[in-house]
């Protein structure tokens, strides 16, 4: 199944079941769920974040051995740096003990750009079904290269003014991201306050827009799903409930926070591990750091890094970025067609 069907643009209406797999960068996200939720009717897809472009192309071939149904690709929109050095040195400061704690060195707090055009130029190259983006939207030359490849092309928006945007640039789509979502917040300013309007709230805002919406931030249930759909939604999109599937590829600390509701009991929104808003399990490293975490993605993320693996290596689950949506108690272990199959409306 090596060569996936590229000859009609992607249709919601081609979906077996309205839902899709939200790519969950750093380890969840793997080509063997992917390939899983898109053969099980849904939409499965590969997360380019943190990867380089040969193992972007790589997670793709995978998924095309594995299914030929349609998946999608998720990548960052590279942002200009909005941290100073001395607010980086400062908080490097205030992590020195816990690197200590663990035997690393803080990681360098760089700025880059993800790989940006090594993974547009995969992109275009490669063809899959559907592409999708985050942290921002490409510009019009960018959009309309991807649609001469035949590729449906999605804007992961948190409100209107980055709606407009978007469709103004060419999205055929838009992934409707609420607070209460799991993991990073896709608002297209990296130092962007966390938004407070519930995600039902800004589906009815977009409502007059003539676009296909995908709802995306706390669908755990078949009720989630149904009730965004009642909005006008031709889509879900659920992250943290695939977190246990056992195709993910979630670290074993992050699985056992997740079964552990007495020791985890709340999400909350750090900038504390990345320098960028994004909803976790509260834990002792976000409510040690987050009155002082300036904003400064991919820069915190760096610096971080080191940190982050020796927590996970240990199992110590207070010092890892454990990234939840609010409804993460409904997360089940079991197959990936299990769980998609619990989000059918």
């Amino acid at each position: 199944m090596a060569t996936q069907q590229r000859h009609a643009r992607f249709k919601f209406e081609s979906l077996e079941l309205p839902v899709i797999q939200a790519p969950m960068a750093g380890g969840p996200s793997t080509p063997q769920l992917a390939a899983a939720v898109s053969a099980g009717g849904g939409l499965g897809f590969v997360a380019a974040g943190y990867k380089t472009a040969a193992a972007m192309r790589a997670e793709i071939a995978a998924v095309r051995e594995q299914t030929d149904k349609p998946f999608g690709v998720n990548l960052f929109v590279p942002q200009a740096s909005v941290v100073s050095p001395s607010a980086l040195q400062q908080y490097a400061g205030a992590l020195a003990p816990d690197a200590e704690r663990f035997g690393v060195a803080l990681g360098e707090p760089r700025h880059d750009d993800d790989g940006w055009e090594p993974k547009l130029e995969a992109l275009l190259d490669l063809a899959p079904a559907v592409a999708s983006f985050t942290f921002d939207f490409p510009e019009a030359s960018v959009v309309e290269a991807l649609h001469q490849r035949g590729i449906y092309v999605i804007a992961t928006v948190t409100a209107r003014g980055e709606a407009l945007q978007a469709l103004a640039a060419g999205a055929d789509a838009l992934c409707v991201q609420g607070p209460e979502a799991g993991g990073h917040r896709g608002t297209f300013k990296a130092d962007a306050p966390p938004p407070l309007v519930p995600l039902h709230g800004i589906l009815g805002e977009l409502a007059d827009l003539e676009v296909p919406l995908v709802a995306a931030g706390g669908i755990a249930t078949a009720d989630h799903t149904r009730a965004a759909l009642a909005l006008g939604a031709v889509a879900v999109q659920a992250g943290t409930a695939f977190l246990c599937a056992d195709e993910a590829g979630t670290k074993a600390a992050h699985r056992a926070a997740l079964a552990a509701p007495d020791r985890f009991t709340t999400t909350a929104v750090t900038r504390a591990f990345s320098g960028r808003n994004a909803r976790g399990l509260d834990n002792e490293f976000m409510r040690r750091h987050d009155g002082e975490a300036p904003y400064g993605y991919p820069e915190i993320h760096h610096l971080t890094t080191p940190l982050r693996a020796a927590a996970a290596a240990a199992g110590e689950p207070d010092w890892l970025n454990l990234w939840a949506g609010i409804n993460y108690r409904n997360t089940v272990e079991g197959p990936a067609v299990s769980i998609l199959r619990s989000l059918q409306p």
